[in-house]
Order: C-alpha cells, then structure tokens, then sequence
C-alpha cells in the first residue's frame, strides 16, 4: 500500500480525488482473488466518476468472488510532485502500485485524452510500448469510443476491445484464470480468438501484415 503524506495532501487542491473510501466502493483483499484489475479512466476524478460505463465494469467484476475491480484516474498537475516523492500512481481503494495489477484496463472516450494516458504509464513506472512490457507488468486493455481508431495508440496497448467491454468481461477474466496469468504472446493471442469480431490485438495484426 502506498503512504500518503497528510501534510502534503494539504497543499493539493482537492485531495479527496486521491483519497477513496467512498460510499459503496469495494475493497477486497488481493490475496483472496484470481484476477486483480485497475479500471483507469485518463481524466480527472470528477471527470471519470461521472462515467456510467466504468461503475458497470467496476460492478460486474467485483460481483465475482474470484476477481477485484479498483478504480484509478489522471491525477491534477499539483498531484505529479509524486514523481519526485517517488510514489508511483496506485489506485483509489487499497492504494496498490497499478504496476502490480494482473489487467490495466483504460476506457479511450475522447482523443484528447490519449497523452493523458501515456502520462498516467509513466506515473506508474510501466514501460509506454508493448514491445517493452514483460510478464512483470499488468496486460494493458483498452476499449471505448476511440478504440475504433486506436491506430495512434496501437503501440501501446497489448488488447483492444471493440463495442461494449460488459459483454466481454467475464469471459476474460476465466480465459485470464484458465493462462495462468502468463501475461504474454501466448495470453495476448488466444484474446483475439475470442469472439474474435469484438477483439484486436494490435502485435497479431502487426505479424499478420
């Protein structure tokens, strides 16, 4: 769990984006689960939270005993000292490094918000490209609007889901579960054979080429 400095808190404008323990948040203990999943929306708090599709994902997988939804959003310019405190971007519930979740699942809802993530990568201490991710970092999915034309940030991203990421949730975290977690080619590519029309996988594509 990451330690928050109250006395800095004090100097951030608002500090309840970073703080969690709202009404009906789910905290689960990550030892208990299979499958542990950060849902990152690249904005600001209030921003993302006025999002239904991300309170349907957080709902559906945490309603699984086997899996655990934690939610983790673009923190405000006066939030990024903790590159200099060292404190890496970790989510709102428990306060887990995102580096250390099994899935990292952006929603892409607008272009503007592409640079946002590949700052919230960074903050996060996760290589930005695909090719330079091992199995010691989260599978990186993304899906939403924009992931129709997700060629800008195909680079990035291990899995794109395309249409509604509800239709598809359950049926990933068993493919994830039955793969051992092996965060890898062999992970990546038996995705994009799962209703195959709902998936691309940007480095099979890349090889089909």
């Amino acid at each position: 769990m990451v330690q928050l400095d109250t006395s800095w808190l004090q100097h951030v404008q608002k500090p309840a984006r970073y703080t969690g323990g709202e009404y009906n948040s789910i905290v689960k203990d990550h030892s208990t689960v299979d499958v542990t999943m950060a849902l990152a929306f690249p904005d600001v708090y209030e921003v993302a939270m006025s999002h239904l599709g991300i309170k349907i994902l957080y709902g559906l997988i945490n309603r699984r005993e086997d899996a655990v939804a934690e939610r983790v959003f673009a923190p405000w310019h006066d939030m990024e000292e903790m590159r200099k405190r060292n404190i890496p971007l970790f989510s709102l519930e428990t306060r887990t490094p995102i580096k250390d979740f099994d899935v990292l699942a952006f929603t892409l809802q607008y272009e503007m918000s592409f640079t946002n993530i590949l700052n919230m990568l960074d903050l996060a201490g996760i290589p930005m490209y695909a090719k330079n991710r091992d199995m010691d970092f989260p599978l990186l999915v993304c899906g939403g609007p924009c992931a129709f034309n997700v060629e800008p940030i195909a680079d990035f991203f291990d899995i794109v889901s395309l249409g509604e990421s509800e239709e598809w949730g359950d049926e990933f975290v068993d493919l994830y579960k039955a793969e051992e977690k092996q965060k890898d080619s062999r992970m990546v590519r038996k995705v994009s054979y799962v209703k195959w029309l709902k998936f691309l996988v940007p480095i099979v594509l890349h090889y089909m080429m």
